[in-house]
């Protein structure tokens, strides 16, 4: 994908900052560490595929619910930044 002149991003960067890809990450993450737990407790290694489906099975709604709480206060924190530097 060519990238626009007045542009320094490459299409790499842009997907890898983007929001979904991040998102994507960060659910990976989770699951990894799920596996590593229920590995530990079963004394084997459950496979990626067993703990991803346990994990969303069990963790996944709350997870995002919990990931949607913290992306909105973040949110309101950077609006609230913005109003006092431009109060300033």
């Amino acid at each position: 994908m060519p990238t626009d002149t007045n542009n320094n991003l490459t299409a790499s960067d842009l997907e890898k900052n983007s929001l979904l890809y991040r998102e994507f990450l960060a659910e990976r993450e989770e699951i990894l560490k799920h596996k590593w737990i229920e590995s530990e407790k079963a004394g084997y290694d459950i496979g990626f595929e067993r703990a991803l489906a346990d994990w969303i099975v069990k963790h996944r709604p709350k997870w995002r619910r919990w990931r949607q709480q913290m992306a909105q206060r973040e949110e309101a924190e950077r609006r609230k930044e913005k109003e006092k530097v431009g109060a300033a």
